[in-house]
C-alpha cells in the first residue's frame, strides 16, 4: 500500500485502492455472500418470505448428497475437470518448451499467432466448430473412413467430445504460463546437464519442470477452474450420459425455478474447486504470490 502511494501519489493511489475495494466487495464478496444466503434458505413463494417457514436450513446441501444421480454427476465433473487439466498439460508442455527454448525468431511469432487467432472467435462459435467436426457425418469420420481407420462412422459426442472441446478451448490458459516460466530458465543449465550425460527425460524432470512449477501450477489452476465451471462445451458436445454439474445448476436456476437449490449446488462446486486449487498449490509447493507473477 505504501509503495502504491509512493509510486502514483495520494490522489491516483487512493483512486486505485477504491476501485479495487469496490470490485472486490461488489463483484466478488457480495455475490458470494448472497449465494450463501440463498443456499441456506428454503424455496418459498413471495408470500411466504419472512414468514415462520423462512428459516435457515441445510436441506439443499443434503439434497445434493442424497441424490445419487446428482452426486455422481458432481464427482464426475471433478475428476473429468482434472482429466482435462492433465490432458491440456500433456499437450501444451512440449509446445511451450519448444517455443521457449528451441524455436527462433519468426517461428515463435508464427506459431504464437497461429495459436491466438482462433481465440479471436468467441467460445460458443469455437465449440460449434467442434460440433461440426465431430458430427456423425462430419469431416473427422469422413477422413477416418477415407484412410480406412474405421469401417463405419463413430459417434464422438459424449465424454470424448467434451474432453476434446475443453482441451482446445483452454489450451492457451495452460500454454502461456508454462511458456513464461520456461523462458526465464537459463539455457546454459540445459546445455550443462546435456554435456554431463543427462538424458532428455532427466533434464526435464530435474531442471525444466522444477523451474517451471509456478507456471505449471498457474496453468493447472486456470484450466481446472474453467473446466469445472464450463457450460457451453458439455451442452453442445456432450451426450445425455455425459452431463456436467454446471448443467444441473443451470437447470435449478432457470428451468426448475429453485434458486436456493441452485445456489447450494453452486456453492458446493465453488468450495471443492477452491480446495482443489489449494491442493494443487501445495503439491507444486508454490503460493499465490508465485501464481500472481
Amino acid at each position: 500500500m505504501h509503495s502504491l502511494f509512493q509510486r502514483f501519489g495520494p490522489g491516483l493511489g487512493s483512486a486505485i485502492v477504491i476501485c479495487v475495494a469496490v470490485w472486490l466487495l461488489g463483484m466478488v464478496l457480495a455475490p458470494n455472500v448472497m449465494m450463501l444466503d440463498f443456499s441456506l434458505r428454503p424455496n418459498l413463494t413471495p408470500a411466504q418470505v419472512g414468514g415462520p417457514e423462512d428459516v435457515y436450513t441445510l436441506s439443499h446441501f443434503a439434497a445434493l448428497f442424497s441424490d445419487p444421480v446428482h452426486r455422481a454427476i458432481f464427482f464426475k465433473t471433478i475428476w473429468a475437470s482434472a482429466l482435462v487439466m492433465a490432458t491440456t498439460f500433456v499437450v501444451t508442455y512440449p509446445i511451450a518448451f519448444w517455443l521457449a527454448k528451441v524455436a527462433k525468431g519468426k517461428a515463435v511469432a508464427l506459431v504464437t499467432v497461429a495459436l491466438i487467432i482462433p481465440f479471436w472467435i468467441n467460445e460458443v462459435l469455437r465449440t460449434l466448430a467442434w460440433y461440426i467436426l465431430l458430427a456423425f457425418n462430419g469431416p473427422l469420420n469422413a477422413a477416418l473412413l477415407w484412410l480406412g481407420v474405421i469401417d463405419a462412422p463413430l459417434r464422438w459426442f459424449g465424454d470424448f467430445g467434451v474432453l476434446a472441446g475443453m482441451v482446445y478451448a483452454y489450451i492457451l490458459f495452460m500454454l502461456f504460463p508454462i511458456f513464461n516460466s520456461i523462458s526465464t530458465l537459463d539455457s546454459a543449465q540445459i546445455e550443462a546437464a546435456r554435456n554431463l550425460g543427462a538424458s532428455t527425460v532427466q533434464i526435464h524432470r530435474r531442471i525444466v519442470i522444477p523451474h517451471a512449477k509456478a507456471g505449471i501450477a498457474t496453468g493447472c489452476v486456470f484450466t481446472f477452474m474453467l473446466a469445472a465451471g464450463s457450460y457451453v462445451a458439455p451442452a453442445l458436445l456432450g451426450a445425455p450420459g455425459s452431463r456436467w454439474f454446471t448443467q444441473i445448476i443451470y437447470n435449478w436456476f432457470f428451468e426448475g425455478g429453485n434458486w436456493n437449490r441452485g445456489a447450494a449446488y453452486a456453492l458446493v462446486l465453488l468450495a471443492l474447486c477452491m480446495a482443489v486449487v489449494m491442493a494443487a498449490l501445495k503439491i507444486f509447493r508454490v503460493n499465490l504470490a508465485d501464481v500472481a507473477k
